[in-house]
């Protein structure tokens, strides 16, 4: 099997960091790409709750500024944590999160998913989106069980 590129989604939740040391350890072995993205979902699509009007600029600016400490999440989480990886690239977008990732692994020919089952609103067994790129990608999908990866941490 080749894995040249590997996709790592990540809401910067506790779950998602679960998927961590699985990106690390297949981009090691595998001297594989390491691709992270984050989707930012699109505010103004709720726009309708707020108001529209004069003033719904506050959208725009708080979703901008959303993107900006996105990327600055994920530029520090490269350099403390991934420096290990010899090449790995930031894709910060908006969208609908399961959707934009199926669209992201087409676009970058990526050939391994590594995922957390559960993200930011994961209280459900599998999360809404992980269960939506099992379902629909193209390629592997590691799914990392977080609540495990949590039991494991502590018995260490």
């Amino acid at each position: 099997m080749k894995i040249s590129k590997i996709l790592w989604p990540t809401d910067f939740s506790s779950a998602a960091t679960a998927a961590e040391p699985y990106v690390l350890s297949l981009a090691t072995a595998y001297d594989a790409e390491v691709h992270l993205i984050h989707v930012g979902e699109d505010l103004t699509a709720f726009e309708h709750y707020w108001g529209s009007g004069p003033d719904s600029s506050h959208l725009h600016d708080l979703q901008e500024r959303s993107m900006k400490l996105a990327r600055e999440r994920l530029e520090n989480l490269c350099s403390e944590r991934l420096s290990s990886c010899k090449r790995y690239h930031i894709h910060i977008v908006m969208g609908h999160p399961a959707k934009t990732i199926l669209t992201t692994i087409d676009n970058l020919d990526i050939d391994l998913v590594i995922m957390a089952t559960h993200g930011m609103r994961g209280a459900f067994p599998f999360g809404s989106v992980a269960e939506r790129v099992v379902k629909n990608s193209p390629v592997p999908v590691l799914t990392v069980n977080p609540h495990d990866f949590v039991k494991k941490e502590k018995s260490a």
